[in-house]
């Protein structure tokens, strides 16, 4: 039984297709997927090694090795909180205790801790939503997230 145009199925089928000529096709495949869905579907994963002639395990060994392909969907906000010296020098620890309490609680809140967000000189510095914000302030972090 054919899938119907547009299903996951045949969308997954016009991704590989697009990317099995490439040497080293299966990191562009798994970024065109989760590009596609948000994440990298488990559903995805037999196929992928089907069609590279792989087996699920070394697809699961590069997915779980990169912190950047996510196997569950994001949630609706992410926010990012510099660790780095300088910011942390600039209040950062208070900031992030201070929005994690605001928003604790919220399942459409991701934090992600990263370790330079290149705004030094602006420090304490976030990124809300892919959003750079320097002298981040609670109240500003918590309103971008409300929005």
């Amino acid at each position: 039984m054919q899938s119907p145009p547009g299903s996951p199925n045949v969308r997954l089928d016009e991704i590989i297709a697009a990317h099995a000529g490439l040497e080293g096709p299966l990191l562009p495949i798994l970024h065109a997927v989760q590009a596609e869905w948000g994440h990298v579907p488990e559903a995805t994963l037999a196929p992928i090694a089907a069609a590279l002639n792989i087996g699920k395990a070394e697809i699961h060994g590069v997915v779980s090795f990169y912190h950047d392909f996510r196997r569950e969907p994001r949630p609706a906000h992410v926010v990012r909180l510099c660790r780095a010296e300088s910011c942390q020098a600039q209040g950062g620890r208070a900031l992030e205790a201070e929005v994690k309490e605001r928003l604790a609680g919220r399942a459409d809140v991701l934090f992600e801790d990263v370790y330079c967000l290149g705004l030094c000189a602006c420090g304490p510095a976030a990124m809300v939503d892919g959003e750079l914000v320097g002298r981040a302030e609670a109240d500003d972090l918590c309103g971008r997230v409300a929005r």
